[in-house]
């Protein structure tokens, strides 16, 4: 095969790409809004909840999160009475089914393109507010502990994590533009379209 031929080719995998975009978000709104019915989950997400203006008032205690924080994998019955008292696996379990309603929806493509649609648009929504995390969390930069970098611009991994979240708009950009062109080539749409033209 020629390289122009492999380009010819390459040029034609955007519809694998469509594919395999919606499936690599639905897979991450899946296990991810499964995992927030998990202690450990509930807990790593503290930080980003008790600092955002639009999700403190959730919690009962916001600002005493830091004295509560525990580790993935740590197990202090104490602390898990704090954050049970706190809501924080109450609101960590309502963001499940969130999450997971988003991920079916993306699915949702393969037999309806406005649920597609649907799934598109509020999985553009979330990482709008995830990003925002990284301006109201003090988790998300590098803690000045002794070393020479820390602050801005060094995220920690938590920041990390939510950075990667420019994908996830990127993204849902294009799953929302290919459900749009789904919905416009549907001919009931067009028949629609064309009675309302010309009445």
């Amino acid at each position: 095969m020629s390289p122009y031929q492999l380009l010819v080719t390459a040029s034609r995998l955007d519809k694998l790409g469509i594919h395999l975009v919606r499936f690599g978000v639905a897979i991450v709104f899946l296990w991810i809004g499964a995992l927030k019915f998990v202690p450990y989950e509930a807990d790593s997400i503290t930080p980003f909840v008790a600092n955002s203006p639009f999700f403190s008032f959730l919690y009962a205690h916001p600002e005493a999160y830091r004295e509560h924080f525990t580790h993935e994998g740590q197990l202090d019955l104490v602390q898990r009475a704090w954050q049970v008292a706190n809501h924080t696996y109450a609101f960590s379990n309502g963001l499940g089914v969130v999450e997971i309603s988003i991920g079916l929806l993306v699915l949702a493509y393969l037999i309806s393109p406005k649920l597609g649609l649907a799934g598109a648009v509020l999985a553009f929504l979330t990482p709008l507010v995830t990003l925002s995390f990284l301006i109201t969390t003090p988790e998300a930069w590098v803690a000045n502990l002794g070393d020479a970098q820390f602050g801005f611009p060094y995220l920690s991994g938590a920041g990390r994590l939510v950075l990667k979240d420019v994908l996830m708009l990127a993204g849902s950009v294009l799953m929302i533009a290919d459900s749009a062109k789904q919905l416009i080539n549907d001919t009931s749409l067009i028949n629609l379209e064309n009675k309302r033209l010309s009445a």
